[in-house]
């Protein structure tokens, strides 16, 4: 109602607001509580089923069985397909054997992963996460990565093909003695190794400037490589020092870190002399863009290849925070090679003929 005299009142329109978001909190609150019914509702389900599993001789067969007269008594409700239900059983069974990593809170049996339960997540974020994981513990990383970061089941998806547990941390810093607790913890778990670039595609030979130009024309999936916190400042970013000119190859703000983050890439292997000149770029960048508030700068060196013995022996006596990681990309053949190697067709004809061959010589 434009014409309404309430229309443009300022008071109103505040009131309006509020009212708003009150509306929207409130629809958020209704899903969440429907996702977590849901959730306890699978649970209970798998657990049920394993019992009877155990308790008699059904066997498998009990699962189909069920499937089909639960959807004949509830022909509205979704999810109790037999292949829902053998979820709900893969999902009781996986946590239901858990030990130390997992507890119950006083008034229910749901596995809870510090003070994040598993009912906080979706199903199908449940399900990619307990048929992906080897362990409980794996897969706790997973659910709190997935409520910290706030993952789409693509993003997540991604994130397990590429083993983001078993990289999570694992690069080789100095962190420990060149950053005050708790943040020398905090940033190595924010630093990887080794980081995959997958979502790019090189072909021999390229450079540095060619992946870094990859890295920033794919800037949404660098991103989601690098993780949550990093904002992107620019590409080979310059800055002045006694009158000469240097370039940074990418640089970042980490927004929970409050520091600024310098990247080097290298497209071979590591050796200390790169240790030196990242020393040296974080220094320039502590004196020429650190402001007061912000924490000390921290480097990450990525390379090919490296000797962890080695790294540590360059990053030994460096008196700035840094890391040093693999990077990992997509190599494609070059246009004049394609040709020389065989189609799947060709590869395909080549195994019937072999096939053939065996059969006349019995």
């Amino acid at each position: 109602m434009t014409n309404s005299p309430l229309f443009g009142n300022t008071d109103y329109q505040a009131w309006l607001k509020q009212i708003k978001q009150r509306i929207s909190a409130a629809r958020i609150g209704i899903a969440l509580a429907a996702n977590r019914e849901l959730i306890r509702f699978y649970w209970d389900l798998g657990g049920m089923i394993a019992v009877k599993q155990a308790e008699s001789q059904w066997g498998d067969k009990v699962v189909p069985q069920l499937s089909h007269d639960l959807q004949r008594a509830f022909p509205d409700l979704k999810g109790l397909s037999a292949s829902n239900l053998k979820y709900c059983l893969r999902f009781f069974l996986f946590y239901g054997g858990a030990t130390s990593e997992v507890v119950s809170s006083p008034d229910d049996t749901l596995p809870i992963f510090g003070q994040q339960p598993v009912d906080q997540i979706p199903w199908g974020h449940n399900i990619l996460i307990f048929t992906k994981c080897d362990s409980v513990e794996e897969a706790g990383f997973y659910i709190r990565q997935t409520l910290k970061q706030g993952w789409s089941r693509d993003v997540l998806a991604l994130q397990l093909k590429s083993n983001l547990y078993a990289r999570s941390g694992k690069a080789i810093t100095n962190f420990s003695r060149t950053l005050p607790s708790p943040q020398s913890d905090l940033a190595q778990q924010t630093l990887k190794d080794p980081y995959t670039f997958d979502f790019m595609a090189m072909t021999e030979p390229f450079n540095e400037r060619d992946v870094e130009r990859q890295l920033t024309q794919h800037i949404t999936q660098f991103l989601l490589e690098l993780g949550k916190g990093f904002a992107f400042i620019g590409r080979q970013y310059h800055l002045e020092v006694a009158g000469n000119d240097y370039y940074i190859d990418l640089l970042f703000y980490h927004v929970t870190l409050k520091c600024y983050v310098v990247v080097e890439l290298k497209n071979r292997r590591f050796i200390p002399e790169y240790a030196g000149k990242l020393n040296f770029y974080l220094s320039a960048v502590d004196s020429l863009l650190k402001r007061d508030d912000d924490l000390p700068t921290i480097g990450l060196l990525l390379c090919r290849d490296k000797n962890n013995i080695e790294v540590e022996f360059a990053l030994r006596d460096m008196n700035k925070p840094m890391g040093v990681s693999e990077y990992t990309l997509v190599e494609t053949l070059p246009d004049n090679l394609k040709g020389a190697l065989p189609t799947v067709e060709e590869i395909e004809q080549d195994f019937l003929q072999l096939q053939e061959e065996d059969g006349d010589h019995e």
